[in-house]
């Protein structure tokens, strides 16, 4: 952890002992959920956008979602699951916080879930936290259901460094991972349908605005 990084650390706000308690349960069964210097930073998009509706694709044990409507408690929120534990964890958790009628749960492939939409769906605000490297598809796959100015969120955009410098790894699958992520980074940058931000803080995190 390099300097600038402790100090980020330092700068977040004092934690709800809820959220700690997600963080550490998160940490001791290693369940990737969101830094704290990212989420802090996800969360104050949510303010400062105040989306009507959310769509989370990666729900893991709900804790992101439960962040955001924190942050913004009249956002509806949909958020999409694969894993079936997970997503039992996450419902588990979110109706511990009485959020049900606020934070909707759908187990399921992301892919498959999205196309069966119906096509007057519409979200402000999308959160993508899932398979890096299926960022592309997952990416293409919610376009038609954002409307114009809406904001896209994609996490772990930099994965460790490697998206960088992928001979940090001697691991093939990493390296291959990393790619991935370069190719959509680059992909994303040139779209002619957003303005994009790539910001190195936490695992690096991407915003993308519509623009048409």
């Amino acid at each position: 952890m390099d300097s600038v990084t402790r100090y980020l650390q330092q700068m977040v706000p004092e934690r709800k002992s809820w959220m700690k308690k997600m963080e550490q349960f998160a940490s001791e069964h290693r369940i990737p959920i969101m830094e704290p210097v990212s989420m802090n930073f996800l969360t104050q998009l949510v303010r400062v956008k105040q989306p009507q509706s959310i769509l989370e694709i990666g729900t893991a044990i709900g804790y992101s979602a439960l962040r955001m409507n924190e942050a913004y408690p009249s956002a509806k929120i949909t958020t999409i699951e694969k894993n079936k534990d997970m997503y039992h964890r996450a419902l588990n958790n979110i109706q511990l916080h009485d959020k049900l009628q606020q934070i909707k749960v759908i187990h399921g492939d992301a892919i498959e879930v999205i196309n069966k939409f119906k096509k007057d769906t519409i979200f402000d605000f999308i959160f993508i936290d899932a398979a890096k490297g299926q960022y592309k598809r997952y990416f293409e796959a919610v376009q038609p259901f954002l409307q114009r100015e809406g904001m896209i969120v994609c996490d772990n955009i930099l994965f460790k460094g490697y998206v960088v410098n992928q001979h940090k790894t001697d691991h093939v699958r990493l390296q291959k991972l990393a790619q991935k992520l370069r190719t959509f980074n680059d992909w994303l940058s040139t779209h002619k349908l957003y303005h994009t931000s790539i910001i190195p803080i936490g695992d690096g995190v991407s915003i993308s605005v519509k623009i048409k």
